[in-house]
């Protein structure tokens, strides 16, 4: 049974017996586990996870329960209970993630605030701190009223892009209803953040191209770096600039069109930015969202751990449950399509990308602490030369329509004009390449012209 809890917990501690006269060295467990996801603690058993038991697991129980709730103020929620095992008595603590943050240790005349860092309970630090106040309050930082009046700014880019994207105009309405302004007319930090000036001079991207695989190599200086600052929807697209002026596409001719071979998936790149854009702790003074190209990899860096605190692995193969750091700008980005749906941004970097090399194997990794947040993507062309095709369609092997269908299973939301340029062929092409798959049945258009998607019907 204790395995059985141990696997079912979100996060754990052991101890061999209660610490009556040294509580700090539990409670701040109990702290660091209302502060995050929530976890267990396990009495009676050892670090080796070996049950050992403990005596009067009812008056134990009773004492956890009084020191709980002299000591950690807010009081959070939490359940004591026992079970034997191996006729022993194992005391068990659960505590629930709160949401009346920060929840503190709090004795001797000092209160402190923990959260959890890998298996241990650490005090928060004070970025993190000021995170978990916001969340009690049941705010986040782009949600904070400024001092800055709309009127003072522009936002021409943020406009002209809304509009390319959308087709619609922008309202002042909208801009009230999105939480941009208030009904006064002032700026909330995600208004702040989309003005064409640049308000916050720290809310910046670094962008360099490495010469080696090591900022330290021997031939480890800059070949191309740009600092960028200005609203982050014109972040976005000066960092994918960027990449593109720094990366290489490599192509060859086959048959009737041309075959291209990027080092990096455009789309992969753009969400791991926005990834950085959105879930940047923007309180961190100093600390930026870095793009850095180096000859084997790209990576993207940003200032923050996972909100929930949760460490993630080094593969993700699956959608990642997420809280949003900053909920307004996730829902302008996401209603400009510019990034993914809650949770699967990083399941699309990976597959993107795993598609360019096609060898069954991960070209994608992922890193985080309590400071940073990184992705690692990997150069789809590194060590390649020039003729080696083994990763790529050869199109003089299949037919147009099999090239087709082969770019709607990469991107089922591909457009005529994407395809055109993929393909290297006209757009009359394609409409009647693709008009001859409509009426045999072969592929078929979920959804309407603007927001619909295709699929391959002939499976």
């Amino acid at each position: 049974m204790l395995y059985q809890l141990i696997a079912e917990c979100t996060d754990y501690d052991f101890k061999q017996a209660l610490e009556v006269k040294k509580p700090k060295s539990w409670l701040k467990s109990v702290s660091a586990f209302a502060n995050t996801l929530g976890g267990t603690l396990f009495f009676g058993v050892t670090n080796d996870k070996a049950a050992v038991g403990v005596e009067d697991p009812q008056g134990l129980g009773e004492k956890i329960s009084q020191l709980i709730n002299e000591r950690i103020k807010p009081t959070p929620i939490y359940v004591v209970s026992n079970f034997m095992e191996d006729g022993k008595a194992i005391v068990t603590v659960k505590v629930y993630a709160g949401t009346s943050t920060p929840y503190y240790y709090v004795a001797d005349g000092v209160q402190e605030a923990y959260i959890r860092s890998g298996n241990e309970s650490i005090i928060a630090p004070p970025h993190i701190l000021n995170e978990l106040v916001l969340k009690g309050l049941n705010q986040t930082y782009d949600t904070l009223k400024t001092n800055y009046k709309k009127s003072d700014y522009s936002f021409t880019f943020f406009e002209a892009t809304f509009y390319d994207i959308m087709r619609t105009k922008i309202t002042e309405s909208d801009y009230l209803s999105f939480n941009l302004v208030d009904k006064d007319g002032y700026l909330t930090n995600a208004g702040v953040l989309l003005a064409d000036q640049n308000i916050y001079t720290h809310s910046r991207i670094f962008c360099t191209r490495w010469n080696g695989l090591t900022k330290t190599s021997i031939n480890g200086e800059a070949v191309d770096d740009k600092e960028i600052s200005c609203g982050l929807l014109q972040q976005l697209f000066s960092a994918m600039e960027f990449v593109r002026n720094n990366t290489k596409k490599k192509w060859h001719k086959s048959g009737i069109t041309r075959v291209e071979m990027p080092e990096y998936d455009e789309e992969a790149v753009r969400e791991a930015i926005v990834n950085g854009i959105i879930h940047r702790e923007y309180t961190r003074l100093g600390a930026e969202v870095c793009v850095d190209i180096y000859d084997d990899r790209l990576e993207v860096t940003s200032p923050g751990c996972m909100m929930s605190g949760k460490i993630i692995d080094k593969e993700v193969d699956d959608v990642v449950a997420s809280e949003r750091r900053n909920p307004v700008l996730a829902d302008i980005f996401a209603r400009m399509k510019l990034m993914e749906r809650r949770g699967s941004g990083l399941k699309k970097i990976t597959d993107n990308t795993n598609a360019l090399f096609n060898d069954g194997k991960n070209h994608v990794e992922f890193f985080s602490d309590r400071n940073y947040f990184k992705v690692t993507i990997y150069n789809a062309l590194y060590g390649k030369k020039i003729g080696d095709k083994s990763n790529v369609t050869d199109v003089t092997k299949t037919n147009m329509e099999e090239a087709i269908i082969e770019q709607i299973q990469l991107n089922s939301k591909v457009t005529v004009d994407q395809l055109a340029e993929k393909l290297q062929v006209n757009r009359r092409t394609i409409l009647r390449y693709m008009t001859i798959m409509k009426q045999k049945g072969t592929i078929k258009r979920i959804g309407s012209s603007r927001n619909g998607y295709w699929i391959n019907s002939s499976n």
